[in-house]
């Protein structure tokens, strides 16, 4: 086993757990400096360590062993949703967390053909390969629309329609720590990933706004520099992907009235708040205005027609497209999560966790 061991592995591994090198070597009995040779790849664990470090990151002693498929991502591969405020810890616990979803996509691309990537902009795109859209967000935006089919109207089931144009996103249980860490983030690597989480507000409409951000930055932005200005320009190409200009200006009211406002949400699905936004973007309100408004909704928040709504009351904006392939897999082929887990050398909760399986074994409670 330690002469195979793959470096690599128990970066990822540490990562997941949330745990430092320090917190690893205490449980080894060995220095946090013999922990970072160990990832490094300088030096390599006694055969002895190898099983209690499998049991402290909680994933089988397979699990070390090289030449498994992997991607390997940074944070230059990555846009976070809110890079200021999420510690490198919690970034790196995130990336180690795309790189298990590129994992198990890939097992699954081995048995089923998943949609081709059709998402212009993106390097590893297979119907518009090395096709760029135009550098400005509102232009992409409106480009993206066309090449798309989505005419001039709201755009509905925004996730099932980015998994249908190749992009994996995921919506990690709210338990799972390793993804709940951060609000939400994209990758650029081998087929795009997009991994959406409820850990500030579940509310399906901030979530289509999150999804149509993260898009943006997938086909404006190659490197993340995680700067502001690709942040604005994210959220200009999401406005203008979600409600364009021509279209929804007519329907804005000259003078607030956040009952239209409510009626508007629904219909184009996104918030009162993104509206309200957007009229003062389009110079409808002033900035004055547009501060007194968002005063007002704070004291409406929970009301009807300004309560959130929860994702999963909308199946559109759920993922599905691992699931279904893996379901596919099953059909096809006879694949079992026991024979997926086997091949993955992960934990088989961990397979069902990131297949939005629920467990249905029975829970022991001890009283």
């Amino acid at each position: 086993m330690s002469d195979a061991f793959d470096p690599a592995r128990l970066t990822q591994a540490r990562r997941l757990a949330g745990l430092t090198k320090k917190d690893v070597a205490e449980h080894l009995g060995v220095t946090p400096a013999a922990v970072g040779q160990y990832e490094t790849g300088v030096s390599r664990p006694r055969s002895d360590l190898v099983p209690r470090m499998a049991k402290v990151l909680d994933v089988p002693v397979e699990f070390f062993i090289a030449g498994r498929p992997s991607q390997r991502l940074d944070s230059s591969m990555a846009h976070f949703r809110a890079l200021r405020s999420t510690p490198k810890a919690q970034r790196e616990r995130a990336l180690a967390f795309a790189e298990q979803v590129w994992e198990l996509t890939y097992a699954l691309e081995r048995r089923v053909q998943l949609p081709l990537v059709d998402l212009p902009g993106f390097a590893g795109g297979e119907v518009h390969p090395g096709v760029a859209l135009p550098s400005e967000p509102t232009a992409a935006a409106q480009e993206l629309r066309r090449q798309w089919g989505l005419g001039d109207g709201p755009v509905t089931h925004l996730i099932r329609r980015m998994e249908a144009h190749g992009i994996v996103v995921v919506l990690p249980a709210e338990a799972d720590a390793a993804a709940a860490t951060v609000d939400a983030f994209s990758s650029r690597s081998a087929r795009p990933l997009v991994v959406l989480t409820r850990n500030r507000a579940n509310d399906v409409y901030r979530h289509r706004f999150t999804a149509a951000h993260e898009l943006g930055h997938l086909v404006l932005h190659g490197d993340a520099t995680g700067d502001s200005r690709q942040e604005r320009e994210a959220d200009a190409f999401a406005a203008e992907f979600l409600t364009p200009q021509a279209s929804i200006m007519p329907l804005l009211p000259r003078r607030m009235d956040l009952g239209h406002l409510a009626g508007l949400r629904r219909t184009w699905g996104v918030s009162v708040h993104s509206l309200v936004y957007r009229c003062r973007e389009l110079g409808l309100i002033s900035d004055a205005t547009a501060s007194r408004t968002y005063q007002r909704l704070r004291a409406l928040d929970g009301q009807p027609g300004f309560v959130a709504e929860p994702v999963s009351g909308y199946p559109g904006e759920q993922p599905v497209l691992l699931s279904q392939a893996f379901d596919l897999a099953v059909q096809e082929t006879g694949l079992g999560v026991r024979e997926l887990a086997q091949e993955l050398a992960w934990p088989m909760a961990r397979v069902r966790e990131l297949l939005g399986m629920p467990d249905s074994r029975p829970v022991l409670r001890l009283v």
